[in-house]
């Protein structure tokens, strides 16, 4: 199960994403920011670096769940290259929301797409 954490300068974590992979497909778990470290960059590259290193290990299709209101990390996501593939009602509890399912297909290392 790869992970990754962001640090700042004085080696605070300020983000983190984790995965997991069976085969040729991954789902991202979870990407966490710390607020005010946000639209600075940390979550993209999080996620590259995430995407890149399932590459490595051969996955070729990575599927993730976002909140639908969530439209700052849907447009993050979309800038990636994930597109939606479907809606899990009621998905999330608290508060109760649907989730969209998005997918990316990526780029197998020494192969191709």
């Amino acid at each position: 199960m790869p992970f990754f954490v962001a640090a700042d300068a004085s080696e605070l974590a300020v983000g983190y994403v984790v995965a997991h992979y069976g085969a040729d497909e991954a789902e991202i778990l979870n990407l966490g920011v710390a607020p005010e470290h946000r639209r600075c960059g940390v979550g993209k590259a999080l996620v590259e670096q995430m995407l890149a290193t399932l590459a490595a290990k051969g996955v070729r299709s990575v599927y993730l769940e976002v909140r639908e209101s969530n439209a700052a990390a849907r447009r993050l996501y979309e800038q990636l290259g994930f597109t939606p593939v479907g809606l899990r009602p009621n998905y999330y509890r608290r508060p109760p929301e649907a989730a969209v399912v998005l997918r990316t297909a990526i780029l197998a290392v020494g192969g191709d797409a």
